[in-house]
């Protein structure tokens, strides 16, 4: 069976991938889990959270989205990320100057996250069209002292922060400008490139933790908020319910998605966050966020069944809620319009 572009999906993840994982170690207090994009291992009186991603559809600030994204996943614990190793792999023809220019977005980056980069390795691969950076990154905290996206409870409401497809949004601005200036009007293209400012969610998860009412929280990358979503109730072992008028969703991206035929809910979101919170605190985290600047919206909640996985549309009618296959920046990207 020929894969889709990008995550492998579940029914593999469990049946291949979690089944050749080495032996046990008792530090590992969580390891691999379908949905949880993190491992804890405890050490002495600390809880380390560690987290790898790598870096493959983008062109322009792969370096920038390296730094900030494998960040993000330490942060989904309510852990600030501390330390940083990447593996930059170079295409045949990259020079000095595509180093420089990785190397400075990663430094920039990290210096405005408080990441120390401690170690990694870089080549030039054969076969490769683009860049890839795979980063590795690590924070601490007092033992126990952390969330995961599998702890979402039933009733618990879902928060999202910013919009949707914020990463995607930049990318494909950035990256595929030439097709879009035609039918895009400059002002737009302009402000869909500045959605790069709004990769970090560290900021956002780690106001949501210290609120105390936060069970869960998961970064919707890859497949979008709607990949998110089923990833967080996958984890969690729990259905939903959540309406589209409430998620909220740019013009830049309606525009953008538009024009490339694909659905701003599959498209990859880095930048927003997912928040189960005790039903009777939603309010007060969005209030919270808010007041640190951080936009935030109540779009639905978690159900007791596993079954149930239903999105109300905006003429109250409900279905299903897709389950991406490939995130929709995949089908873009190789459009020629």
């Amino acid at each position: 069976m020929k894969l889709a572009h990008g995550k492998i999906p579940i029914d593999i993840l469990e049946s291949v991938v979690f089944k050749n994982l080495g032996i046990r170690r008792r530090e590992v207090v969580l390891g691999p889990s379908a949905g949880i994009d993190g491992a804890v291992i405890n050490v002495g009186n600390k809880s380390l959270v560690v987290s790898t991603d790598p870096i493959t559809g983008a062109i322009e600030l792969i370096g920038w989205l390296a730094t900030n994204i494998n960040a993000n996943d330490i942060a989904t614990f309510g852990v600030e990320p501390a330390f940083l190793l990447s593996c930059i792999l170079l295409p045949e023809n990259a020079d000095m100057k595509t180093v420089e220019t990785i190397s400075g977005q990663m430094g920039k980056a990290a210096k405005k996250l408080g990441i120390a980069i401690i170690g990694g390795h870089c080549e030039v691969t054969p076969g490769l069209a683009n860049p890839i950076v795979v980063g590795c990154t690590i924070g601490m905290t007092e033992k126990g002292n952390y969330v995961t996206a599998a702890g979402a409870k039933q009733g618990d409401k879902i928060i999202l922060t910013k919009t949707a497809g914020i990463e995607g949004t930049a990318i494909l601005a950035s990256d595929k400008e030439n097709q879009l200036k035609k039918v895009v009007s400059a002002t737009t293209l302009r402000n869909a490139k500045r959605f790069y400012d709004q990769i970090s969610v560290v900021k956002d998860a780690i106001t949501a933790f210290k609120t105390g009412a936060v069970h869960a929280m998961h970064d919707p990358t890859e497949g979008g908020v709607a990949g998110g979503i089923h990833e967080m109730a996958d984890a969690s072992h729990l259905g939903f319910r959540v309406h589209k008028k409430k998620i909220p969703v740019r013009p830049e991206t309606t525009e953008i998605c538009n024009f490339f035929e694909i659905d701003p809910l599959q498209l990859t979101a880095s930048g927003s966050l997912l928040i189960a919170v005790e039903r009777d605190s939603a309010d007060r985290v969005v209030g919270i966020l808010s007041k640190e600047g951080i936009t935030a919206e109540v779009i639905g909640e978690f159900l007791p069944s596993v079954e149930e996985r239903i999105i109300i549309q905006e003429d109250g009618s409900s279905e299903n809620l897709v389950r991406p296959v490939s995130d929709h920046l995949w089908s873009a990207l190789e459009k020629i319009r």
